[in-house]
């Protein structure tokens, strides 16, 4: 295949290349071109390109520091010796000293020489010149040239180095060198042999290219979705068009519809009116009639009749005018009806909310979603979003296209589609089932597009059967431990009889002692309940009579509560949770009673345990997965269930004095029988499914959020025990 020829004529100076130097940005240029734009640049360590305006390091020695693009001063030599052969002009013998034996005839590709009749004779009879590349001088010739020619071999300049070969290369020095510099001057040096050295830098650019390819690949199809995208603006376009277009022409048509109602309305009023004042007219007029005809009658009387004539009508015309008259004055006078007729268009506060009418929201550019901690082979997997905007503000509006998937990275890739609720405010939740345990890939998509994190590992673990707990897979030694919980990190904190916190490690190593035995801020009595969520820790200290609020690390910041029975006050407070709104919900044992405080210790509800729904000194408390309020009442034998508002739902269980009890995520109940010294495990119904015994005053239990470890605090054996399930 013939090769591509390049451009061989510098941008700057506007002619062929002459010893052309190519910068970082892989543009060439000539060396004195370049000596000059550094001049120009007037600085002595940066200048730019003239064709890209990239910033360039002037190296040690300038321009002349800069690589040699030989491959390109090569091509200019080839080009030079074309335009020679094509242009009908005789070109003189390279070999012959004086010209003496005429125009050159062949051009030699190895000598690159030119060479006439009998030079030519010479190299096709000669040993060692037999086997040279030769080719006619016309656009035969000059094609060959350009596709057989070879760079001429290059050579050392050092003195009394026999212009040997550059055969090898210097990596100290980045310099090119023979056989005799690798033995001299660059001895020390680290001197690899050129081929090899080439080898490397074509593994480079190989990896290169690859590289570039991919990216390429990613970009072309990057390039593919935005036209995608365009296609969908414009159909989003139109859709929202017709949208807009419908709800005005709705506006318009209900306008008119209203302009013609309140016109008839107007034209039933005035007729109404009209007709009114008319018939007033018409009798008004009858009555001037009347007393018109007894006027007239009463005039021509007195002009024309005789005394007689008069006598002889006797009173009757007083009689009739009279009555008339009498007739007019029980009638209004005053015209019936009004003339106005108000209209009450308040078209201001319309006029303002039609001219802000319609918003037009641009899709989310951007969310956030949470989910649950644990996925489990056929438990409901939900997943929150929340959709921003390209500022970072939460998105107002629902109608964007949402899926959600999870596919095994075994199983032949199996995959779960999940349900999408679109809350119509932004906010979607996605809702997975995963059918097989083991690797899976988490994959959210807004309208096609990957959200954040997205794809993201999961692990599924698999059902969880409480039936096959019964040997301890860890044993944690840890004196008199009285309750225990697990931060979201793993790590195990566990209140001691000792008036300590203990931290440890999800491999059972102490990381952290947190206070002492005392009544001071940071120290414990008793310590019978804590419960940790992020960076903060709670602690119900029975003796002390209060609660007090750490950081994870044992950093104290605030306490509540004293000694008594009024609000916020307690006796032997036991148990402490954390809800999902930071409501602390805290176990009074001596006072028979549930408080709920907000996370500063502020009172907000007591859930009493006299009446109907009594209980007698609640230690454990927990939360289902409904948020309701889980009661281990250890003088009553019983757990019962109140809602937040602390209504009494339900009742379950004869545990032997529950102290501490568990919920997990499928709403099954772990209850630890400090007397019965057992683990009661109930289902979401509250029947009893398994019990874990050999265990020694257990006081409390607590789940891994990770994986649904169950521990048990054994205060009797001074041991903390791990289940895996």
């Amino acid at each position: 295949m013939e090769k591509p020829f390049p451009n061989i004529t510098c941008a700057v100076c506007s002619k062929p290349y002459n010893d052309p130097r190519i910068l970082p940005c892989l543009h060439s240029f000539c060396l004195q071109c370049l000596h000059h734009e550094i001049e120009k640049s007037g600085s002595q360590q940066m200048f730019q390109c003239p064709i890209c305006e990239q910033n360039t390091s002037i190296p040690v020695g300038g321009a002349s520091g800069l690589p040699q693009n030989l491959h390109l001063g090569f091509e200019v030599e080839v080009a030079g010796y074309m335009s020679k052969m094509v242009n009908n002009s005789d070109v003189a013998c390279d070999h012959c000293i004086d010209g003496g034996n005429g125009p050159a005839v062949v051009f030699c590709c190895t000598c690159h020489q030119f060479l006439c009749k009998v030079a030519y004779e010479y190299h096709r009879t000669g040993r060692h010149l037999s086997k040279h590349n030769m080719v006619g001088l016309d656009q035969e010739g000059a094609r060959q040239l350009h596709t057989t020619m070879k760079p001429r071999d290059h050579y050392c300049s050092q003195l009394n180095h026999g212009n040997n070969n550059l055969n090898f290369y210097c990596e100290t020095c980045s310099l090119l060198v023979c056989l005799h510099c690798t033995t001299a001057t660059h001895k020390t040096h680290t001197v690899k042999e050129i081929s090899t050295v080439a080898k490397t830098h074509q593994m480079k650019i190989t990896g290169a290219l690859e590289d570039a390819r991919e990216v390429v690949t990613k970009l072309t199809g990057a390039m593919d979705e935005n036209n995608r995208m365009i296609d969908k603006v414009e159909i989003s376009k139109q859709t929202a068009s017709l949208a807009i277009n419908k709800a005005f022409e709705t506006l318009q048509q209900t306008l008119e519809e209203r302009k013609k109602t309140l016109l008839s309305e107007l034209e039933a009023i005035s007729l109404s009116k009209t007709t009114a004042l008319t018939l007033q007219k018409e009798q008004f007029e009858k009555m001037i009639g009347d007393i018109g005809h007894y006027t007239d009658m009463a005039s021509q009387i007195l002009q024309t009749h005789t005394d007689h004539e008069i006598v002889a009508l006797g009173g009757l015309i007083p009689t009739e005018l009279q009555a008339t008259l009498k007739r007019v004055q029980t009638i209004s006078l005053t015209p019936n009806q009004h003339s106005n007729i108000t209209v009450s268009v308040q078209t201001d506060d319309l006029v303002q909310k039609l001219s802000k009418l319609g918003h037009l929201y641009l899709s989310p550019s951007s969310s956030m979603w949470t989910s649950t901690t644990v996925a489990r082979v056929g438990t409901r997997y939900n997943i929150k979003i929340q959709s921003k905007t390209s500022e970072g503000a939460e998105y107002p509006h629902g109608g964007v296209e949402v899926k959600g998937e999870m596919r095994s990275k075994t199983h032949n890739g199996a995959v779960v589609y999940g349900e999408v609720e679109d809350h119509r405010d932004g906010t979607y939740t996605i809702t997975l089932t995963p059918q097989t345990a083991g690797p899976h890939q988490l994959l959210i998509t807004m309208d096609g597009q990957h959200v954040q994190n997205s794809p993201n590992d999961l692990d599924v673990l698999p059902i969880r059967d409480y039936r096959i707990l019964c040997k301890a897979q860890q044993v944690i030694q840890c004196n008199e431990p009285m309750c225990v919980a697990i931060h979201d990190n793993g790590d195990i904190y566990v209140g001691s009889g000792d008036g300590c916190i203990y931290a440890f490690d999800q491999t059972g190593q102490l990381k952290n002692t947190i206070g002492s035995s005392g009544s001071g801020d940071g120290q414990f009595s008793s310590p019978s309940g804590i419960s940790i969520k992020g960076d903060v820790l709670y602690v119900a200290d029975t003796h002390n009579n209060h609660v007090q609020k750490l950081t994870s690390s044992g950093k104290f910041l605030h306490k509540f509560g004293q000694q008594g029975s009024g609000q916020g006050q307690f006796n032997r407070p036991w148990g402490v949770m954390i809800d999902s709104n930071n409501k602390l919900i805290v176990s009074d044992s001596g006072n028979h009673r549930i408080q709920i405080f907000n996370e500063n210790g502020g009172w907000l509800l007591t859930i009493d345990g006299q009446g109907n729904h009594s209980f007698q000194s609640p230690w454990g408390l927990a939360l289902d997965p409904q948020g309701n309020i889980h009661v281990a009442a250890d003088g009553s034998n019983t757990i019962k269930v109140f809602t937040k508002k602390g209504v009494c739902i339900r009742m379950y269980g004869d545990p032997n004095h529950p102290s501490g009890i568990a919920i997990d995520d499928e709403g099954y109940s772990l209850v630890s029988e400090c007397w019965g010294n057992c683990l009661s495990i109930y289902d979401p119904e509250g029947n009893k499914i398994h019990t874990v015994g050999n265990l020694k005053y257990p006081c409390d239990t607590a789940l891994d959020p990770r994986d649904g470890s169950v521990f048990i605090a054994n205060y009797g054996a001074n041991t903390v025990l791990k289940y895996c399930v």
